[in-house]
């Protein structure tokens, strides 16, 4: 079937399935059709648009109809692509749907006194028998209005198919609404001279707003004047009350693809001080509309200090438009191709300063960035921002990093030369009961007798390290975690042969692509840690089975567990967001009709973690941010069979076990009975000096004895 845009005899009002839009053209040589299409085509010149006298040819246009196409022309002014792009809607009544995009990368162009003619082969996301596109628009003086775009869809033999008239609209290629709320006594960014600290010569001095870095990318950022101020609580904000927040429906959300984004002022994340920000709305079918930054963490009024802050909310927006990180580029699809040094030599906003890394022994880390950073994003992430398929780039749409599940098996192959000095293991259980949450354990060390260093950022969450899985049918995923955190803390660990590894848990059962191990039987598990210098660290194959149900008990616990909706709770562990309450509903019943099930320790720790910690919500008209406090007395009634089970290798895994016991102390803490929760925290470290190396020891003493000062202040103790 042929999409309806470049046939003339097609229906206008077929229905389009997104599923059609799944497979690409191939591509086709264009230089053997411009003689014969372009019309007055002749070898190109320089654009005459360089002249102040005439209108720059560039920006979007959009046609009338029922049948619609968005265009956007991108062969002349600033940080010009050479590429034109559309997509295409249809109307009816009082509804319009999305139909299909394109874009035609390198097109043959055409400049005259009178006219621009732009003429290429496109690239659809569907099938068409009319895969060549041109553009012709006439050139306007300044001082004139802009002309509209004649945009033609034409056979490789010459024959033009559909033709589309389109009005320009705007010198900017995309348009969105920002709506910016912040927590009371936290002050928004607003603005940075890049002439206030050195940074590369040739770049000019301006004042950058977030919506003017964004306009530099030709991206026409829109404030919303509805900004609230919402409540705050010295707690900070976790992973599932970000999530609340988002489903709580603020001003300009709805859940569908639209041009619109939310960015709150919070505090601090909870938990971890080097968090800067998140995008943390990718756990459900309308993702990436809302993201977060963390004013205790990013304050200050220093130059150095706004500078960063400029950048930690161009970044966290970044990832709303769908742009990964620089080194995780290669895992999209298509495939981004990676900048210098796997990534990590992009002068990006997508890129960490304290990583920055271009190799060949040039200046490395955050003063080395800054001073070659001209605050621009890379052409690659210019052309995905003004180019990339509508579904891919607008929010509400295609989930982060859409496609980057499907991946080649064997994208984490061993080096082939290794000199990191660094050794990566992944371990987990050999087998998981049906419905049991899979948890891994990542280690890193060192092999060099020398020392080696490197960041501590372990956990996948942080986009640093990668987890590809390879199901029973020999599909192969990414793990892709539901919440991404921005770190920028400079957290180095100096590691020796002799000395502490880095050690991180993760549960890998449920992500932005749901869950991962549903089904019984095999799967094979590899880890990727990219290091400071960009190396890249591979962990052997750990084998794991997931077995098949004993009974029909197993099979009804199993399937309680493995919910949509549970393995969100799982992995945010716990929440009170109304939208999760069919799972919350769902452990509950696993804890109280199946108390006896292996299976119903998870449940437990997940409905007590969240009972110990304070949970924020908005108020149903939205006015206000309440607190639901604490239920301490619950939380210990939940976390006390999980630490015995788990104690006696009936549980959780060990450093889960450590997280446990440690808000189990807090809750006892918060009962009023700090006797407990001491003896919770002693015997949290005799079970460590019991079963582990010193160095291990000397970790959870650490922790145990920071949990004992920072609940001397819990109500009661």
């Amino acid at each position: 079937m042929s999409t309806p845009f470049g046939d003339p005899t097609a229906e206008t009002t077929e229905s389009v399935t997104p599923e059609l839009y799944d497979v690409d053209l191939s591509d086709m040589a264009v230089d053997e059709l411009s003689q014969d299409i372009a019309g007055d085509a002749a070898p190109e010149a320089a654009p005459e648009a360089a002249t102040p006298a005439y209108l720059l040819v560039r920006g979007s246009y959009r046609s009338v109809g029922t049948r619609v196409l968005e265009l956007r022309v991108d062969v002349d002014g600033p940080r010009t692509l050479r590429k034109v792009s559309g997509d295409f809607f249809t109307s009816g009544g009082s509804t319009t749907s999305y139909a299909g995009s394109f874009v035609v990368h390198a097109p043959a162009v055409t400049w005259t006194a009178t006219r621009v003619v732009i003429t290429g082969q496109g690239r659809f996301t569907g099938t068409t028998s009319f895969p060549v596109v041109r553009v012709t628009i006439a050139r306007r003086r300044v001082g004139q209005q802009q002309a509209p775009a004649t945009v033609q869809f034409l056979r490789t033999s010459g024959q033009v198919g559909a033709t589309y008239t389109c009005a320009f609209r705007s010198p900017y290629f995309r348009t969105v609404q920002w709506e910016q709320d912040s927590v009371a006594g936290k002050v928004p960014f607003v603005s940075y001279d890049t002439g206030s600290l050195p940074g590369p010569p040739g770049s000019p001095a301006r004042k950058l707003t977030v919506p003017r870095a964004y306009a530099e990318a030709g991206i026409d950022v829109l404030v919303s004047s509805a900004a609230n101020i919402l409540g705050d609580s010295a707690a900070g904000w976790n992973n599932a009350e970000l999530h609340a927040a988002m489903q709580t429906n603020f001003s300009l959300w709805r859940n569908i693809p639209q041009w619109r984004v939310w960015l709150l002022v919070a505090s601090r994340y909870e938990g971890n001080a080097g968090v800067r920000g998140i995008m943390f709305d990718a756990a459900d079918t309308f993702q990436r509309q809302g993201c977060a930054v963390f004013y205790d963490i990013i304050k200050g009024t220093d130059p150095e200090s706004v500078r960063a802050q400029l950048r930690t909310y161009v970044h966290e927006l970044g990832h709303a438009f769908n742009l990964l990180h620089s080194w995780q580029k290669g895992l999209a699809t298509p495939p981004a191709p990676l900048g210098p040094n796997n990534g990590f030599g992009d002068l990006s906003w997508m890129n960490y300063p304290q990583n920055f890394n271009p190799g060949n022994g040039a200046p490395t880390g955050t003063e080395a960035y800054w001073r070659a950073f001209p605050f621009q994003f890379t052409a690659n992430e210019i052309t995905h921002l003004r180019h990339g398929f509508y579904r891919d780039v607008i929010m509400g749409a295609n989930a982060f990093g859409r496609g980057a599940a499907d991946i080649d098996p064997d994208l984490f192959d061993q080096p082939v030369v290794d000199d990191s000095g660094l050794r990566l293991e992944l371990r987990g259980k050999k087998h998981f009961g049906f419905g049991e949450p899979v948890v891994v354990e990542l280690k890193l060390d060192t092999t060099d007798l020398r020392g080696r260093d490197t960041h501590e950022f372990l956990h996948p969450d942080y986009d640093l390290v990668n987890i590809a899985i390879r199901q029973p049918s020999g599909r192969t995923l990414l793990y892709r975690p539901l919440m991404r955190r921005c770190v920028e803390a400079d957290a180095t660990a100096h590691l020796t042969v002799d000395g502490a590894p880095l050690y991180a848990s993760a549960y890998v059962g449920y992500g932005q692509d749901g869950h991962y191990f549903e089904q019984p039987g095999t799967y094979l598990l590899r880890a990727a840690y990219v290091a400071s210098d960009g190396s890249r660290i591979v962990s052997p194959v750990l084998r794991t089975t997931v077995r098949s149900p004993y009974n029909e008990t197993d099979e009804q616990v199993g399937e309680l567990m493995l919910g949509e909706e549970q393995g969100t709770l799982l992995a945010l562990r716990g929440s009170d967001a109304p939208s999760l309450q069919a799972g919350n509903d769902a452990l509950q019943e696993v804890v109280q009709h199946y108390d006896k099930h292996p299976l119903a320790v998870y449940a437990r720790m997940v409905e007590g973690l969240n009972a110990e910690r304070d949970f924020k919500y908005l108020t149903p008209d939205k006015s206000a941010l309440k607190v639901r406090p604490a239920a301490p007395e619950q939380a210990v009634g939940l976390l006390s069979p999980v630490v015995e089970a788990s104690l006696h290798g009936n549980g959780v895994d060990n450093i889960t076990l450590n997280m446990v016991m440690r808000r189990l102390a807090r809750a006892h803490a918060k009962e009023g009975n700090p006797e407990q929760a001491n003896g919770v925290l002693d015997h949290l470290v005799s079970y460590a000096e019991s079963k582990f190396r010193p160095h291990v020891v000397d970790t959870v003493r650490r922790q145990a004895d920071e949990t004992r000062r920072s609940i001397s202040g819990e109500p009661g103790a």
